[in-house]
Order: C-alpha cells, then sequence, then structure tokens
C-alpha cells in the first residue's frame, strides 16, 4: 500500500512539472518562475523514468502544499521537467554549450567528454560540464540468443551483435568489451528493436547499458528466448583497472522474472549541468533531492533509483563538481 502512495504521489507533481513553463529567468532568484529541463534518454529507459521522477519531486510551482515543508522541494518557482534524448553523447554537447539546463548522463561518457577522448575527439573537451550528483548503477546487459551457440563472450566472434549506433553510449562501450574479451570478429550492427530482432534469429546477441531492470531487457527474457551472459573473469579485471569510472557488479538474482545473479560491469549515471548554472539553483536542488523525505517516492519510481545516497554522490566523479552542489557537500560533511 505504501509503494502505491508514493507511485500516486510521483504521478500528480509528475503532472504538475507539464504546466506553467511560461517564463525563464536564467540563473534565478528566490520566488522567479524558472524553467529546468532534464535531459535523459529514450522513453524507455531507465533514466527517463528517474529523472521524471526526480522532476516531480525537485518541482517547487506555486501553491504546492508539501513544498512549504522546509527544503523537501527546490528553490521557490523552480519547475524541473524530463525530456527524452538520444542519450549521453547528445546530452553532454548540449548542456556543454548551454542548449539544455542539465542532463542525466553515463559517468563513462562524462569523462570522455572532459578529456576530448573516445566519440568527443572531433569535438575536443567539453570545459564547461559540471557534476551535480552520481546517483546510481547502469549495468552492462549483454543478452544472447537461447538457442545460439553461445556459452562465453568470445564465441561471438563472426556472429551479430547490435551495440547502439555509431557514436553512441552502448556502442564504445560493448567494442571494448568485446575486444577485451576476445569475440573482436563480432559482426557489430546497430538495431532499432534488438529483443524483437533477437526473437527473430537475426541477431545472436545484443548490449544494453541501463539500472536494472530495464524494459528492453525484460522484453527480450520474456519467453526464454534470451539470457544474460556474464562479464567477469580476467577481461573484466583488465576493463576496470583501465578506467575508474567503471566497477565489478552483479545483476541480482529474480531482478528479471526467473534470472539467476549475473556478474557484470556497472558504471553510473550522474546528473551534469553547465559550468554557468545558478550557485543558488543549483544548491537547491541537490538539497532537495537528498532530503530523506524524498527517498521513498524516489525509490518507488524504479529500483535503481533507490541507490540514490548522498554518501557517494560525490565520490570518484567524472567530471568537476559544480560549486553549488560542493557547497551543499561540505556543508553535509561529505567533502
Amino acid at each position: 500500500m505504501q509503494r502505491l502512495v508514493a507511485l500516486f504521489a510521483l504521478a500528480a507533481f509528475g503532472v504538475l512539472i507539464l504546466v506553467s513553463l511560461n517564463s525563464r529567468t536564467p540563473g534565478g532568484t528566490e520566488g522567479a518562475r524558472i524553467s529546468f529541463q532534464i535531459a535523459t534518454g529514450a522513453s524507455d529507459t531507465t533514466l527517463f523514468t528517474i529523472g521524471q521522477a526526480v522532476a516531480g519531486l525537485v518541482s517547487h510551482p506555486p501553491g504546492v502544499g508539501r513544498c512549504e515543508t522546509s527544503m523537501v522541494c527546490g528553490p521557490s518557482g523552480v519547475i524541473l521537467s524530463a525530456r527524452t534524448s538520444q542519450g549521453s553523447f547528445d546530452n553532454l554537447t548540449a548542456v556543454n554549450s548551454g542548449l539544455i539546463d542539465s542532463a542525466l548522463v553515463q559517468a563513462d561518457m562524462a569523462a570522455a567528454a572532459v578529456k576530448g577522448q573516445n566519440p568527443f575527439r572531433r569535438v575536443g573537451p567539453l570545459r564547461h560540464v559540471r557534476v551535480i550528483a552520481a546517483l546510481f548503477a547502469e549495468d552492462v546487459h549483454l543478452l544472447v540468443r537461447a538457442d545460439a551457440d553461445v556459452s562465453t563472450v568470445s564465441d561471438l566472434n563472426g556472429k551479430r551483435v547490435a551495440v547502439g549506433a555509431p557514436g553512441s553510449d552502448t556502442a564504445a562501450v560493448a567494442r571494448d568489451i568485446l575486444n577485451a574479451f576476445g569475440a573482436g570478429r563480432a559482426r557489430c550492427v546497430s538495431s532499432g528493436d534488438p529483443a524483437a530482432e533477437l526473437a527473430a534469429g537475426k541477431l545472436e546477441a545484443f548490449f544494453v547499458i541501463a539500472g536494472a531492470p530495464s524494459p528492453v531487457v525484460v522484453a527480450a527474457l520474456q519467453g526464454g528466448k534470451a539470457k544474460l551472459l556474464p562479464l567477469d573473469g580476467d577481461a573484466a579485471q583488465g576493463l576496470l583497472r583501465d578506467n575508474v569510472q567503471w566497477q565489478a557488479a552483479t545483476i541480482a538474482a529474480g531482478a528479471y522474472p526467473g534470472s539467476a545473479a549475473t556478474p557484470t560491469l556497472a558504471t553510473r549515471a550522474v546528473w551534469i549541468v553547465n559550468d554557468r548554472s545558478s550557485d543558488a539553483l543549483v544548491y537547491g536542488l541537490v538539497r532537495a533531492l537528498f532530503n530523506p523525505a524524498n527517498h521513498a517516492a524516489l525509490a518507488a519510481s524504479h529500483p535503481a533509483a533507490g541507490e540514490i545516497d548522498i554518501a557517494t554522490a560525490a565520490q570518484t566523479l567524472p567530471a568537476p563538481l559544480h560549486s553549488g552542489a560542493a557547497r551543499y557537500y561540505r556543508e553535509a560533511g561529505k567533502l
């Protein structure tokens, strides 16, 4: 019953963030009406689901009774809205240029962005990206067709593997994993609906990077036509040594119907803003995000959101911390 109440509360506040986005005060002052967007991912992703929950809880539109409680909402007048996007690359470049207020992105992509590495080589280092908070783990899911002759990652050599669109978040990670695990000769392709193509026999495997459970993975595993392949051993350890934004992880038993615990790799979802964002605004957003009164509703939005914790929010960050967020963490004794 408590979970239903929390979900109802989130839905109600999700409606509120869609109204009254008729003016914007850059930088923001107390009492002004401030529209503030969070770019996430596709509509069926964990990032979008949790982005909506954060927006609903942190928004502080006029006349909302719960926001009269000290620090449970963001600064007065701020109205957040989650929007879909093409993923971390687009989110990072848009935030860096000031085209979007904030975004949820993969930590490994943020680290590459500020260094101008991997898919960001052509655009160069993104110098205006700042972190508000590290939020939750995004697990690598490697799904293989149940009837394919694949028991280890190296068995994917010569087989069709959907790794996402060129330059996407997933594509760079998938290729690194395939190479590290001795599957560099896999036939990497992109797919608009990898779960359906796997079930139809058009693919042998595909990658998803998301907080578990992911709707795409649920669809692929239904009916026993796919299985999760573990990512562990020496190859995984090598990848962990090469990139501090990756960590060993386990997709918990039962995270998907009938699934066993599956070792894997994970990065983190981080909330980013432009370095020119108002200190007062960012401070207020972080303060509301970590107000204990909001934790139950966040966790009810998606299991991965239950991991959002001030204790880890400012640790091993992929980009500099925004000064407004840094002020909050210092006051909370976390810096």
